[in-house]
């Protein structure tokens, strides 16, 4: 398939073109136009347990499914206002996507769920990962523009949690908190996690975890 993005970074939409013949999978929710022939059918994309356990890792139960007889164009676009980015997987590695970041791939790409560790009471913050597998296209997305990182070996990237976007599954990481208990609590950071190259990794410049703590600080306080 064939991919452009405009109106990046702030508002990127994607225009996919299917030739003759060919296909792609969407996140439920994530079309926003189909031009020319264009036909869309739902399902879970793999079985009953597939579709649950992107449940569980923040996607859709269903992934909707373009495919175009004489070609056509599928536009997609994020739920949150930011940046996608067209990645191509060779089949050498797996891609670890943040949950919520996947947006659109190659009916041979498997999109699978595997948890990151490092939730706590304190930040509710953690890693849910889509597991990228396979040859062919991948888009993801991010809240705010998308800023891409290669890590030499050893070298070391960290990040809050709320702004990771992906990485190669060659990377390390752990997940951990920000520093001792009294500055979690007192300097609003919960965790981090820290990236150990060689390898690839993309960052969001915003974080949707702050910006729902951000809505919830000026709603009305609820009356009992």
């Amino acid at each position: 398939m064939q991919v452009e993005i405009s109106s990046g970074p702030a508002f990127a939409f994607g225009e996919i073109t299917l030739p003759p013949g060919g296909s792609v999978s969407v996140e439920a929710g994530a079309m926003a136009m189909t031009r020319g022939d264009i036909q869309m059918a739902t399902s879970t994309q793999g079985g009953f347990m597939k579709g649950l356990k992107r449940t569980l890792g923040g996607e859709s139960f269903f992934v909707n499914d373009f495919s175009s007889g004489s070609g056509g164009v599928v536009g997609v676009a994020a739920a949150l206002p930011g940046d996608l980015d067209h990645i191509m997987l060779d089949g050498s590695r797996a891609l670890m996507v943040q949950s919520g970041s996947w947006i659109a791939s190659d009916p041979s790409i498997d999109v699978d769920t595997k948890w990151g560790g490092g939730k706590t009471f304190f930040s509710g913050e953690g890693l849910l990962l889509l597991r990228c597998t396979g040859a062919g296209d991948l888009l993801v997305s991010a809240y705010g523009a998308l800023r891409p990182y290669t890590l030499g070996a050893g070298e070391v990237l960290t990040l809050d949690t709320g702004h990771v976007v992906a990485f190669d599954e060659g990377v390390t990481y752990n997940v951990r908190k920000a520093g001792s208990w009294k500055s979690t609590i007192l300097g609003a950071e919960g965790l981090v996690t820290d990236f150990t190259g060689p390898g690839r990794v993309w960052l969001q410049t915003r974080s949707s975890s702050d910006l729902i703590l951000w809505i919830q600080s000026k709603l009305p306080p609820q009356r009992s």
